[in-house]
């Protein structure tokens, strides 16, 4: 295998080896020359190392604790990895294997190691629930007959259950990788220790994806509707440069109680009575289907899964009761007769029907009576009452101080990953104690805002603690001029969410005024009813008549279309789609209510969205971008990310985003494209080509082709690196090298706030700063660039946004490529400061600008895709996307349409 190996200066080594001795050196070779994807044969890069020791600006140092907690291992050790098949001991008859869900896979597995302990030590093994099984042991292979039955009354099944050793993991090798023997870290051993870190939790707690939760629950945390509410956590380990950490993160989520049936129905549906079921069967119904029970009138261990109700009530349900010997005839048994003849049970509801828990259309009834939800059933908090909601949202947010301390008493938890015997028995060994590490605040930059009565810019210094600034006295640096403009009011038949036009719209005139946006008087007021959203036909013939009058009166195409609706509604995504893809008008849309009362920092900030949308600047930095600042050349700023269909959906496109800028130094106006793509692609299939209409896009508008290019690139796992490097930027490359004598240089860095990793400040005395954090966030521009960052490569955390609510989570940036040669201080200004020009709010925000503009464009393409099942009316994953569909209207293609 040969790796390419960036010394993070922009130059680049190739290293061959096939053992895990120190690799062998080769002659430079520059990544150009690479082929546009990879594969085991060919060059691969590896990412940057870190060009330093860590940054050293700061406006004053801080001390933060943060949640990773440093493994011990004994490197002596061999984790023996196993792959397990299970499979019924006879085939169906249709002769196609069927899946086993995981449920039953981990009691066939809990069978064969208590059948047999001496051989299949279960506190010396670590199972992942699917496919593979690490021991600290060796274990007997082959193939095993495992005879299991989930119920008492249900006949005994038998299992083939086969385990193959497939690979040794020497924990010796992680040493290798620490001490930089190791070129790539040995991903397979760490991937070994998380499912051993996660053995203890699977076997007493409730497993939701990547976290676990208890599986009994706190009546103080009670939701209401049947709902609770159960606090847990999620870990993993992480490579760092003191070494080996777990970290782990506190999570909240709301399930449904593991109560009677009836109990639930009681607390969930409104309305629910004994004696009146009929009244509320469809709510019901609705509320239980595809719940997962357990049953109580026998021993079992199996759940079923709801299907439905039965059609009639349970006093007069009956069935066809037949003889398995076959030595009597069929007969008719009623449920009442055969729940007391077999079971010794009394029904007591007789006038509420049965549950139907059987599969492939075959009934099963059993009484409602006789069933208990099933525990860890998810509850989506989108449909908690408002009550609930609020309580949910307060226990999710939780202040840094609790935060810490949950996180803490689980780590210590005998539930959690270091309980029980099982890492000990690895020889794993982790310290409770959060790693205590030194950062530094950054300073905030200075901004440029107008005057706003002599128009002159003036120098604004932010507030020091939250880094806010404000627009009193004060206007954006570019006002557009806005002429032709026109208010569709959808609430205008609204009765109580009525828009008052006449006091609204002179009020907003007036202060886009005082913020330098001059607006004259709407040209036309059309009034319409939220009924209009629920038909694309009537929206669709809505909008266009607007446009067509407009354009008949003045002859020129309205500038933005300002839509007042009383509520949210899902037709939002078909007026976004029909004015940015077909008729090629900015659209602004707002609420009435809000609107209505006018709050001056509502206006302000609707204002600030319009005038962005229009290609105007609200904020600028007065000093130019470091690193940059004495550089006569164009530099371009691109984001990209991939929006992904819901966990439930099967079928839609995934939406990849790609934006940039398109001005220079300003950096702060954006061009974007979205592409759908195939269905949970990660990998960002036109990356190149979209990238290439950016950078024309830019030279059309500053008669120059940025020289300077610094990618941005979200949503990516650390699994996922070698794809965006290796892959992604080859794209790029390729795609730029079409153009002749146009050679950029670049920087690619990926952001994640998808990791679990908190910053908690010491409750003492900053140096150089007050005592401002005692129970509060770490400060904006707070950055965290060792002990827990990379081992080697160029990495950091920065939290830049103010935290006014719960615990703040910082922003990790990791260099893959970089041409330019970035410092670590460099590197992290520019990152800050960029975070100050985001157009729709007067704060810092969490995320670099480029990033955040490519979610919000990859979102829009979502509901492009919703809009375009409406307008099909149909899902349209039925038919294969088509990228047309997507394409902004030629008038948009360079706006900010997304913001």
């Amino acid at each position: 295998m040969r790796y390419t190996l960036s010394d993070g200066l922009g130059a680049f080594v190739f290293i061959t080896y096939t053992d895990t001795s120190i690799p062998e050196m080769e002659r430079s070779r520059p990544l150009d020359s690479l082929p546009p994807t990879s594969s085991k044969c060919m060059d691969k890069v590896l990412p940057v190392r870190r060009p330093d020791k860590g940054g050293t600006s700061a406006t004053r140092s801080t001390i933060v604790r943060v949640n990773h907690f440093p493994v011990k291992f004994n490197s002596e050790k061999i984790i023996l990895h196993y792959d397990v098949d299970v499979k019924p001991e006879v085939l169906p008859k249709h002769g196609r294997s069927v899946k086993i869900p995981k449920s039953i896979l981990f009691m066939i597995k809990e069978k064969l190691f208590s059948d047999d302990p001496s051989r299949f030590p279960l506190s010396r093994t670590a199972f992942d629930g699917e496919k593979n099984i690490f021991s600290a042991v060796e274990l007997p292979t082959g193939k095993f007959k495992v005879e299991f039955s989930e119920s008492e009354d249900m006949k005994i099944r038998s299992y083939i259950f086969t385990i193959k050793l497939v690979n040794q993991l020497e924990l010796r090798k992680l040493v290798d990788y620490f001490s930089g023997k190791l070129l790539s870290i040995p991903r397979e051993i760490l991937q070994g220790m998380d499912v051993v870190m996660k053995e203890n939790p699977a076997r007493h707690m409730i497993s939701v994806g990547r976290s676990f939760y208890p599986v009994k629950f706190s009546e103080n945390d009670d939701l209401g509707q049947g709902i609770v509410s159960s606090r847990g956590f999620l870990h993993s380990l992480k490579p760092t440069a003191q070494g080996l950490t777990l970290c782990l993160d506190y999570s909240v989520l709301a399930f449904r109680k593991p109560i009677p049936v009836i109990d639930f129905l009681e607390q969930h549906v409104k309305g629910f009575t004994l004696n009146d079921f009929r009244r509320v069967r469809k709510e019901a119904e609705v509320a239980l289907k595809g719940l997962k029970v357990r049953v109580n009138h026998r021993l079992c261990k199996q759940k079923y899964t709801i299907s439905g109700l039965s059609g009639e009530n349970t006093r007069y349900l009956s069935f066809i009761a037949e003889d398995p010997e076959g030595k009597s005839s069929s007969k008719k048994v009623g449920i009442i007769d055969y729940f007391r003849e077999k079971y010794g049970k009394d029904i007591k509801y007789m006038d509420l029907p049965c549950l139907d828990v059987g599969k492939n259309n075959r009934k099963n009834y059993v009484p409602m009576e006789f069933c208990i939800l099933a525990e860890g059933q998810r509850f989506l908090k989108e449909k908690l009452d408002n009550p609930g909601a609020q309580k949910l949202k307060d226990m999710s947010l939780a202040l840094p101080r609790v935060r810490e301390n949950n996180i803490c008493e689980m780590v210590r938890s005998r539930t959690g990953p270091c309980g029980g015997d099982v890492i000990n028995n690895f020889g794993i060994e982790v310290n409770m104690r959060m790693t205590t590490v030194a950062g530094r605040v950054i300073m905030a930059p200075e901004l440029k805002l107008g005057g706003a009565h002599n128009g002159r810019m003036s120098k604004i210094t932010v507030d020091r603690n939250k880094c806010h600034w404000n627009f009193v006295g004060k206007s954006v640096v570019e006002g557009k001029h806005i002429r032709r403009w026109a208010v569709l009011d959808f609430s205008a038949y609204e009765d109580s969410k009525r828009l008052r036009p006449d006091e609204f719209i002179p009020k907003f005139v007036r202060r886009c005024a005082g913020l330098g946006i001059v607006m004259a008087e709407p040209l036309l007021y059309q009034s319409a009813g939220m009924n209009a959203f629920s038909n694309v036909d009537i929206l669709r013939e809505l909008l266009l008549g607007v446009v067509d009058r407009v354009y008949k009166s003045t002859r020129n195409q309205l500038q933005i279309l300002l839509c007042v609706m009383a509520m949210k509604d899902p037709g939002y995504n078909y007026l976004k789609w029909f004015c940015e893809t077909n008729i090629g008008i900015v659209t602004q849309c707002c609420l009435s209510f809000p609107a209505n009362k006018a709050n001056d920092q509502y206006i302000v900030n609707l204002a600030l969205k319009m005038n962005a949308k229009l290609g105007g600047s609200n904020v600028e930095l007065i000093e130019q971008l470091p690193h940059f600042e004495n550089d006569d050349g164009h530099v371009m700023f691109i984001g990209a990310d991939v929006n992904h269909p819901g966990a439930r959906d099967s079928g839609s496109p995934s939406i990849a985003a790609v934006v940039a800028t398109v001005n220079w130094p300003a950096a702060n106006r954006y061009a974007a494209r979205v592409r759908p793509q195939f269905h949970r692609s990660e990998k960002i299939l036109n990356f190149g080509d979209m990238c290439l209409e950016l950078i024309e896009t830019y030279a059309q508008v500053n008669r120059a082709k940025p020289e300077k290019i610094v990618v941005f690139r979200d949503g990516v796992s650390e699994g996922q690196f070698d794809m965006v490097l290796n892959e992604e930027l080859a794209d790029l490359k390729e795609a730029i090298q079409r153009g002749r004598s146009y050679n950029p240089t670049i920087t690619l860095i990926i952001t994640q706030k998808r990791h679990q990793t908190r910053l908690f400040p010491e409750n003492k005395r900053e140096r150089g700063g007050e005592d401002w954090n005692l129970g509060q966030n770490v400060p904006p521009g707070t950055v965290v660039d060792t002990v827990v960052v990379h081992p080697f490569e160029f990495d950091f955390y920065l939290c830049s946004h103010y935290g006014g609510i719960g615990t703040s989570k910082p922003t990790h940036y990791h260099v893959l490529y970089d041409e330019h040669r970035f410092t670590s201080d460099q590197l992290q200004k520019l990152i800050y400061n960029l975070c100050f020009t985001f157009v729709r709010c007067t704060r810092p925000v969490s995320l670099v600008p480029p990033v955040y503009y490519a979610d919000l464009a990859a979102y829009r393409g979502r509901l492009y895709h919703d809009a375009l099942e409406l307008e099909r009316s149909g899902p349209a994953s039925a038919a294969p996307f088509d990228e047309r569909s997507y394409r902004l209207h030629g008038d948009l293609e360079n706006t900010m349409f997304f913001v």
